[in-house]
């Protein structure tokens, strides 16, 4: 992403940014989603689905609202931009067993988003064996054109990575506010989580350091209803 990213042209709707990753043209979502145009592909990443129900079963008592609340934000960014393609950057549920807690309602809100559509389930950490009953298919990474989709990021040009939920604190109006963003020098990215109850790591943790080399890359920070940018080694 460069570091000129710009509001998208259409003045009725700031919710996006255009941004380039490798060359390629994104817009960035304020709701932590890439999509890119030309090839009609939406990509999120760590959506944590079940997290809630993960926690409780280890006797920490969340709101069990977190999967509806993630697939509503996820139904909202397809309804904006009706991808052909979808690809989810791993950690896409909880636990090995997330899936399998999943209510009915919501197994059915998430078969609804797959249709008609290509849905890629990249396997994370926290997801590394997914069953073959959720819709799409399950792969390591994904290759296309001078992009690699995948979930743990190694610094290469062309990666676009989650796993480290980026944050970053930054100045405004007198006071500092600290938000989910994406991390990028413009040859490589790192998606921020998507899902309802996932932290953050900072950006000027040691881990973006050995990413990009460097404090000079972007923090693409997610805002209300748009997407701001700052320099990393400005942030908190």
């Amino acid at each position: 992403m460069t570091a000129s990213a710009q509001a998208s042209g259409d003045s009725d709707d700031m919710r996006v940014s255009r941004v380039a990753v490798a060359d390629v043209p994104f817009l960035a979502d304020f709701s932590g989603a890439l999509f890119w145009e030309a090839q009609r592909l939406l990509v999120v990443s760590d959506l944590h689905l079940e997290k809630g129900s993960s926690f409780a079963a280890r006797g920490v008592l969340l709101p069990p609202y977190d999967t509806v609340a993630t697939l509503s934000r996820l139904a909202a960014v397809i309804a904006r931009h009706d991808p052909r393609q979808v690809i989810a950057l791993g950690d896409s549920f909880h636990d090995r067993d997330a899936h399998a807690r999943l209510s009915e309602a919501d197994r059915e809100a998430l078969s609804a988003l797959q249709v008609r559509r290509n849905w890629i389930w990249i396997s994370g950490n926290h997801d590394p064996a997914l069953p073959s009953d959720l819709g799409g298919v399950v792969a390591s990474e994904v290759a296309i054109g001078p992009l690699v989709f995948r979930h743990e990021p190694t610094g290469a040009a062309g990666e676009i990575a989650g796993h480290l939920h980026p944050k970053a604190r930054v100045p405004t109006r007198g006071r500092s506010i600290e938000r989910r963003c994406f991390a990028s020098d413009g040859e490589r990215a790192v998606m921020p989580a998507f899902g309802a109850y996932t932290g953050g790591l900072s950006v000027r943790d040691a881990a973006f350091a050995r990413i990009f080399g460097s404090p000079g890359f972007m923090a693409h920070v997610l805002g209300d209803n748009r997407v701001h940018s700052f320099i990393a080694s400005r942030c908190y």
